[in-house]
């Protein structure tokens, strides 16, 4: 395979200006022997490119991995792709001349699979708890970035649909001036596949010390959000691979959870969930009414 079509060595390529001269040297070495890498410890790949363990986990972390661990693996998948002269892969076991029925059916099997090991890790007893904070709240503010962004704007309409004051903030400004308001009786979520965005968990923290109940919907329940919220439910991380981008795989997971949350909070509030639910589609209905067509007189 030509390095051209190798994402590790065109990503590395990528980020070459914003790494050190060491975390150059460790991005260079597993781009052009990642079957010699993965049989490295951390300290051997340290040792193997004259640099330091906290340089090694540095480099992993700007390439896209939460850690050593994962860009071992990553390194493992790559030297057998490389191995076995497969096309290049576009995402998870797709390859780039893969016909689209083949895409559709391969990324169908993972997206149920994502949707089963969601369902079958996420704590219902947090998941409860979440509910009945958001069924009993004043308002909520959910916070998220880029494609958790749009699952964190999916939660806030649908919540306004059954009649609650929900916000959804993308803007880490614009969040932190909403969650210095916040107080009991309120609620804040944040949505953040990583556990580590800092611009979702500072406006958490910054409700949490307020004294509003905070959820944190995440595939990292280790990740620096869970310390600011008292309901984590975690999503799967188990279809990531070096290939399948997080904005994907997270994606599904996170919304389920999201449809868990909204149709929990939908029963425990039924008596106005209901009217609400109806006396939107009404408003809607005649803009979904078929338009007259012009006459041709």
């Amino acid at each position: 395979m030509g390095a051209a079509a190798d994402p590790l060595a065109a990503k590395v390529r990528t980020l070459a200006p914003s790494m050190t001269r060491s975390m150059l040297r460790v991005a260079e070495a597993v781009a052009a022997d990642p079957a010699g890498c993965a049989a490295l410890t951390v300290t051997g790949l340290a040792e193997l490119t004259g640099t330091s363990e906290a340089t090694v986990v540095r480099t992993a972390r700007l390439l896209g991995y939460p850690g050593y661990r994962d860009l071992r693996l990553a390194l493992a998948g790559l030297a057998a792709q490389r191995t076995s002269g497969r096309s290049p892969a576009v995402t998870s076991d797709i390859a780039v001349d893969d016909p689209i029925e083949a895409v559709v059916a391969k990324l169908a099997r993972d997206e149920q699979q994502t949707l089963a090991d969601t369902a079958a890790a996420l704590d219902t007893v947090q998941l409860a708890a979440a509910v009945q904070a958001l069924a009993d709240a004043r308002r909520t503010d959910v916070y998220g970035i880029g494609a958790s962004g749009l699952v964190a704007q999916d939660l806030a309409q649908k919540l306004l649909r059954i009649g609650l004051v929900a916000h959804a903030h993308h803007d880490p400004h614009v969040a932190v001036t909403g969650a210095v308001q916040l107080g009991s009786g309120d609620v804040a979520v944040a949505v953040t596949h990583s556990g580590a965005t800092a611009d979702v968990i500072e406006p958490l923290r910054v409700a949490f010390e307020r004294g509003a109940t905070t959820v944190a919907i995440t595939g990292r329940p280790d990740g620096p959000v869970a310390q600011y919220a008292d309901h984590v439910l975690t999503t799967s991380t188990a279809r990531e691979t070096e290939l399948r981008p997080a904005a994907m795989s997270s994606r599904t997971s996170q919304l389920l959870v999201v449809d868990c949350l909204f149709t929990g909070v939908t029963q425990r509030t039924y008596a106005t969930a209901a009217p609400a639910l109806s006396a939107s589609y009404e408003a809607l209905a005649h803009r979904r009414a078929p338009r007259p067509r012009p006459s041709t007189r």
